[in-house]
């Protein structure tokens, strides 16, 4: 349905409307308030003009936004004093207040307190030598005060702003480890599912010119490891969704799914032996999907960069981390780097360490997870 149809729209009002709308209400207020003060209409309307005067310097000075802070506002002060006319029981005075909450506001902390010695001094002079009031200590209380609660909105709002900007920080923050997350994720995914989805599909075009079944066979694994690794670019991009979403209520794998990667390699033609030593059951979700996709980043770069090698795959899980190393007999070749990046990252991330490079039988990758969760923030840290 259109927005306009049929409907009238108010008029836009012009710009500053409101304040411009307050400044008459409180000039008409003080015009009210000084003509009991003042017997003479023309001495009201005199006292009324300053009041005015004094509430336009004040929104000027937010027009100005603090240049000419001072001298604007020693300007309507003396306009003020000579509404004053000596009398401490003026309302007049009060502008005073306003013009130094607003210096607090908006001024440096060395404007704001130039006034507020300024004003002090004023009434100091007005209260000693030009009509000793008592009714004067009321004004330097109130200037005071004034200033103090114009400071403190200041800070209040300075506050405000630093909340606002490290709250956009962090939002940014999260965005970019979110991204990198999925990043991480896609790479690992589709890197090693087409690994050992290219190892099949060349035993199929070998085993074509030997016999029709283990052809079958490899076309078939390949096809399910192809089905596999599109559910898990689901998932992965499924962690974006919103609450109650199907695709983010998928089990990730995790440590009990080590057993069947390792087979899945050791099904392509990948010669590689596996030793657990400790409760695997011990490892928290997320460490257990760390360590899962750290052995799948190794795998894959073992059948790439070395394949036909023998891969030794060894889990330790101690009283308090989990350790993994991955010893590939053979030097693989140069690669991007990326997946060694994500490996690291992925480690850093729960306070752990890994490292890859010449080691063991010629190319060793070590992965380390502490177990305890504040060691994990810590290290983290």
């Amino acid at each position: 349905m259109s927005s306009d149809s049929g409907m009238a729209h108010p008029a836009e009002l012009p710009a500053g409307w409101a304040r411009w709308t307050a400044l008459a209400v409180f000039a008409a207020g003080v015009g009210v308030g000084l003509l009991p003060l003042n017997p003479s209409p023309a001495v009201a309307g005199v006292a009324a003009a300053a009041a005015i005067g004094a509430a336009v310097v004040v929104v000027w000075l937010r027009q100005c936004q603090g240049r000419y802070l001072l001298p604007l506002a020693a300007v309507a002060t003396a306009g003020v004093a000579v509404l004053g006319n000596g009398e401490s029981t003026n309302v007049g005075w009060i502008a005073v207040c306003l013009i130094g909450i607003w210096c607090a506001v908006t001024g440096k902390r060395w404007e704001y307190l130039v006034y507020l010695a300024g004003t002090l001094i004023l009434f100091g002079v007005e209260w000693r030598w030009i009509h000793p009031d008592p009714g004067w200590g009321a004004w330097i209380a109130g200037t005071t005060f004034a200033v103090a609660a114009g400071a403190l909105v200041r800070h209040e709002r300075d506050l405000t702003a630093q909340l606002r900007a490290a709250q956009a920080g962090l939002a940014d923050r999260a965005r970019a480890e979110e991204r990198n997350r999925i990043a991480r994720d896609l790479h690992d995914v589709i890197a090693h599912t087409l690994t050992v989805s290219l190892l099949h599909v060349t035993s199929a075009r070998l085993a074509v010119e030997h016999g029709l079944d283990d052809a079958v066979r490899s076309l078939a694994e390949a096809e399910r490891l192809g089905r596999e690794s599109l559910d898990e670019v689901r998932r992965a991009v499924g962690m974006l969704h919103q609450d109650g979403d199907a695709a983010q209520t998928t089990p990730l794998p995790g440590a009990g799914d080590l057993p069947a990667l390792v087979e899945r390699f050791q099904s392509a033609g990948a010669h590689a032996t596996f030793t657990v030593d400790g409760d695997m059951a011990r490892l928290p979700a997320t460490t257990g999907l760390a360590v899962y996709r750290v052995l799948q980043e190794a795998l894959t770069n073992a059948i790439k960069h070395a394949p036909g090698s023998l891969t030794a795959i060894r889990i330790e899980v101690a009283a308090d981390d989990v350790r993994l190393d991955v010893d590939t007999s053979g030097a693989p070749g140069t690669g991007s780097g990326l997946g060694l990046l994500n490996m690291r990252e992925r480690a850093e991330s729960l306070g752990g360490t890994c490292a890859a490079g010449p080691g063991g039988r010629g190319w060793l990758v070590t992965a380390s997870f502490p177990l305890d969760r504040s060691r994990r923030r810590e290290n983290a840290s």
